[in-house]
Formats: C-alpha cells, sequence, structure tokens
C-alpha cells in the first residue's frame, strides 16, 4: 500500500475518489459501458470523459466503498432509502444504507454508504474484506434460513460495531438479503459472524469462542 493510500482524479465538474484500502478489485467500474475508467490507460480514471451523473452511478456501484466523489455542485452522495446486508456466496457481507461503521476512518468516506465486511475472519483488514477469503478455503453459499422479527419503518442510520473477538453487532433497521437475491431477514439488531465458524450463517452462534478468533 501506498504512503498515500487516496488517489484523486480531478475533473471539470466531479472529482472521483480511488482508496485502496478497502477495494478488493470486484471491476464494477471497469466493466461500466463507459471510458471513465480505462485499465491500461494513464490515468486510469478521467472524469471527463462521461456525464457528471455517470460518474456518481459507477462509483456508486462500488460495494466496497473504495470510490467515492466530490460533485462540484454541491450535491453529495445520498443514502440508500433501506438499510440493507447481502450475503455473498463465498465472500464477504455487502453492506449498503446510511452506515455508521465504528472501524471506518474519517477519510473513507464511500463507508457511510457502502462497505464490504469480512465474515471468512481471515482479512488482514478487519473489519473489511481483503480478499483473504479466496485463499482461506472459507466457504459458504449466502443461505439464510431465519426470518427475524420485522420492520417498522425502513432506513435510518445503521450502526456497525465489532465486539471484542466476537461478531459484528448491527443496530437500525437492517434487511438481509440471500445470496439468491432473496429478502430473507428484517429486523433492528442482528449479531452477524465475522470469525467463519458459526454454523448458522450469516448470524453468530458465538463459534468464535472455540474457534479462538481474534480481532488482531
Amino acid at each position: 500500500m501506498s504512503e498515500k493510500p487516496i488517489h484523486d482524479f480531478p475533473g471539470s465538474d466531479i472529482d472521483v475518489h480511488w482508496d485502496e484500502r478497502l477495494c478488493i478489485h470486484i471491476g464494477e467500474c471497469g466493466s461500466a459501458a463507459n471510458s471513465l475508467f480505462v485499465g491500461d490507460r494513464k490515468p486510469w480514471c478521467v472524469p471527463d470523459e462521461v456525464s457528471r451523473a455517470e460518474v456518481r452511478d459507477v462509483c456508486e456501484r462500488c460495494p466496497s466503498g473504495a470510490l467515492s466523489y466530490t460533485d462540484k455542485s454541491g450535491e453529495p452522495e445520498h443514502a440508500p432509502a433501506e438499510n440493507t446486508v447481502g450475503v455473498v456466496y463465498n465472500g464477504p457481507l455487502y453492506l449498503t444504507g446510511e452506515l455508521d461503521i465504528d472501524d471506518a476512518a474519517v477519510d473513507m468516506a464511500g463507508t457511510r454508504f457502502r462497505a464490504a465486511l469480512c465474515r471468512c475472519g481471515a482479512s488482514g483488514n478487519k473489519p473489511f474484506c481483503d480478499n483473504s477469503h479466496l485463499g482461506s478455503g472459507f466457504e459458504d453459499f449466502g443461505a439464510v434460513g431465519e426470518t427475524g422479527p420485522g420492520l417498522s419503518a425502513r432506513g435510518g442510520p445503521l450502526k456497525v460495531k465489532r465486539t471484542p473477538n466476537g461478531p459484528l453487532m448491527m443496530e437500525g433497521n437492517l434487511s438481509i438479503r440471500a445470496a439468491s437475491g432473496r429478502v430473507a431477514w428484517e429486523g433492528e439488531k442482528a449479531f452477524l459472524c465475522r470469525c467463519g465458524a458459526s454454523k448458522n450463517k450469516p448470524f453468530c452462534d458465538g463459534s468464535h469462542k472455540d474457534a479462538g478468533f481474534a480481532d488482531g
């Protein structure tokens, strides 16, 4: 990682920021059907190649929060109307919403709306995913069996806190989507496994104690 982990790409109407601390190379940016991001070009990102609306759209596709922008019109990114956790097949948790993640640095602007959180237990960048699941042997296909107590409201702040050597505690209106895309669970408080050992994924079942899971 470079000494300056946030890389800025200025444009006339909007600037793009890429945070290498968060990037897990999903490729939503490079796969977009426009020339905002071109892999073998220097610079890689040229905001003036596309409209301001396209820049915003592509950056907001980034599931890890590694991409963010500064719109010179003054319009900020807006939180989605609902807080959602997506359980990825053999991969992390994708969060979208009005996020308040305890361990997000103040300059991780994208994580106020989007984040990829580790659930295999092996990340060196906890609570964020760093793709360690690819080599750790982690396997979970993303089925969700529980339905939750339900919701009386949508949206609003979602507090995300990692308990010491234990699960992620989420407080706020929340929907959990299975890897199939199905809305499986809804409620206002959930404890989600991040050690990789739970038999009731994505929920914690206390397995982190026997597994010797540690935050470090």
